[in-house]
């Protein structure tokens, strides 16, 4: 890769400088990636106000967007982001907002952090204009409402689940644990309220600024993630009817290749090729989806064990909820994957095979047709030999009768002892032997000039 000088330097005894060093040009990017997306410091309370929102990929998705950022920073006297930028923070008087833009979907985090009595009541969207945040291009995916307040170490240490209760959903599945070693605890029920929002609840016991704003980042990316992921299984529920069908149809190829009396090969191989051509529009249509999946998979659980889970007596942990309940949907999207790619080497093997059976018959069609053509090629030389023959007597005829004119004149002048009859008798054999040497060189002529 090329490169460029830069003020890198070397230095020898005393400080002095020895040289000027040429930097990777990927390299200050590369090193400023990890600082990137950086979290919040939170102190506590705050409330959170979070938003995923999916977007279609291209050039006009991504300027509706920042022409939407740019309409909230002018509207506030907030300087904008870079227009290349994926990531935006800024405080904007009452609240704080924090902007990702990602592959499939962008963030918008708000944060407030005035006191507050009841943790759902007012939540930090409500501090955004309302007419900005209804023209906010793309769909919402995720939507969380996280509060953040104090607890004190002491009687109320491992906070009453009916206290959390009494925020989430009545009768729901209550998920709850100690985080970060016990540090704080953290509750929700992974539902959508009236409001269309979820919610997380933690109590700060000893967390730190740092410590809150990475909780509640990683709680934040799990509930989006979880989503994202969940994206595939509609897919898989919709692929599936379409990959029995196709099993179905390749079955029942195989099964007709072990019938040895019917070899009408060459129509199964096109059968075969429209099933693998249906196969492959189906893996196109499905890949990247399912592929992704696994990816937000894998992240959600790197979350789940960032978070230094503490189990609280009587209440299922979000590692649990998320083995029970996300799991399985997973395992589908993966079984169908697997399917995929089964049914794929599948077609190829059948493939291969039926068109080892379509070349042996086509060798097979090649040979009797060579034999066949050697059969011709005799039967053509015996003739060629017939005509050669007939050729020789009708030539020597010719020329024998061409000789018997010039012995009637030679006689007729007193030149020729004998009869031209006679003459004629003595001539025929040295004619024909003439003839016959003379087609045979001519033929040889033509076959030398031929290749044969």
């Amino acid at each position: 890769m090329p490169g460029e000088t830069t003020a890198l330097r070397g230095f020898g005894p005393g400080g002095a400088a020895t040289a000027v060093l040429t930097e990777h040009s990927l390299r200050r990017g590369l090193a400023a990636e990890v600082h990137a997306r950086p979290h919040e410091e939170l102190p506590t309370p705050v409330r959170v106000s979070h938003l995923a929102l999916a977007h279609d990929a291209g050039e006009n998705a991504f300027a509706a967007e920042r022409d939407s950022l740019l309409a909230l920073c002018d509207q506030f006297k907030i300087e904008p982001p870079p227009s290349s930028a994926n990531f935006f923070a800024a405080n904007f008087g009452r609240f704080r907002l924090r902007w990702e833009r990602h592959t499939e979907f962008s963030t918008y985090t708000l944060f407030r952090f005035d006191p507050f009595e009841s943790p759902f009541a007012e939540p930090a969207i409500g501090l955004v204009p309302a007419a900005w945040l209804a023209n906010v291009p793309g769909q919402v995916l995720t939507a969380v409402h996280m509060a953040v307040e104090r607890r004190w170490l002491g009687g109320d240490a491992h906070a009453s689940r009916f206290d959390c209760e009494a925020h989430l959903t009545p009768g729901g599945p209550l998920v709850g644990c100690g985080v970060s070693g016990g540090a704080g605890n953290a509750w929700t029920d992974f539902q959508i309220h009236g409001d269309g929002f979820g919610r997380v609840l933690l109590h700060n016991f000893s967390l730190t600024p740092g410590q809150t704003g990475r909780l509640v980042q990683r709680f934040l990316e799990i509930d989006t993630y979880r989503m994202m992921a969940l994206l595939a299984l509609p897919l898989a529920r919709e692929t599936a009817p379409a990959l029995t069908r196709i099993e179905t149809g390749v079955a029942e190829v195989i099964a007709e290749l072990a019938r040895t009396g019917d070899r009408d090969d060459r129509a199964r191989l096109g059968r075969l090729s429209e099933l693998a051509a249906e196969a492959e529009h189906l893996a196109n249509a499905t890949g990247y989806r399912f592929a992704a999946a696994r990816a937000y998979y894998d992240i959600i659980y790197r979350r789940i064990d960032a978070l230094r889970e503490v189990r609280l007596p009587g209440v299922q942990t979000v590692a649990e909820f998320m083995e029970r309940r996300l799991s399985p949907a997973m395992l589908t999207c993966t079984s169908t994957a697997e399917r995929q790619e089964a049914l794929s080497r599948r077609i190829a093997r059948a493939g291969d095979l039926l068109r080892t059976r379509v070349d042996i018959e086509m060798e097979e069609n090649n040979r009797d047709l060579l034999r066949s053509m050697d059969q011709r090629a005799r039967i053509q030389l015996r003739l060629q030999e017939t005509v050669e023959g007939l050729s020789v007597v009708a030539i020597s005829y010719y020329a024998l009768s061409l000789l018997g004119y010039a012995f009637k004149g030679a006689k007729a002048a007193a030149l020729l002892p004998v009869t031209p009859e006679v003459a004629m008798a003595v001539a025929l054999p040295v004619v024909v032997g003439i003839v016959m040497i003379g087609l045979r060189r001519l033929r040889r002529g033509h076959k030398s000039e031929s290749g044969e």
